[in-house]
């Protein structure tokens, strides 16, 4: 898998392409479902940091 910084260039990307009307009605199902693949990938690695975060904290206190 990419990273999340990688990941969310690629959302960019997408997100670019589809306002500017790049995209194919072809491409357009393909290039959501991965933009949907890559958010709840990005989602996932900030909610997994975000706890060991806290742990970390947590355990200082």
């Amino acid at each position: 898998m990419k990273t999340y910084d990688e990941s969310l260039a690629e959302i960019k990307a997408i997100v670019n392409a589809l306002q500017e009307g790049n995209i194919s009605i072809d491409q357009l199902s393909e290039e959501v479902g991965k933009a949907s693949e890559l958010i709840q990938y990005c989602r996932t690695k900030l909610r997994k940091t975000s706890l060991e975060l806290e742990e970390m904290f947590s355990e200082k206190e």
